[in-house]
């Protein structure tokens, strides 16, 4: 999931490599959502044992409700801090 500066957006969605598609959203290097709202900040994350398990488990997140987006969040990392760099390493 990635939010904006502020944390009031929220975006899902699934890649195969997660530090090349939030660059790709740092850099606003693709058009659409995460560049129109200025999201850019990654705040949570998952891995899954094949592509067919992370599209179904992106469509589980996408029906949760915002709060429970939130806690996900939140047992992952409580300040909402950008995870980002701490995967690049």
């Amino acid at each position: 999931m990635i939010t904006n500066e502020y944390n009031t957006t929220l975006y899902i969605g699934v890649t195969n490599n997660l530090i090349r598609r939030i660059y790709e959203h740092k850099n606003k290097l693709v058009n659409g959502f995460s560049a129109k709202y200025n999201l850019n900040k990654l705040v949570y994350f998952e891995t899954c044992e094949s592509i067919e398990s992370a599209i179904l488990r992106e469509k589980q997140l996408k029906k949760y409700s915002r709060a429970k987006k939130e806690q996900l969040i939140y047992q992952m990392n409580p300040n909402k801090n950008d995870l980002y760099p701490a995967i690049c390493q």
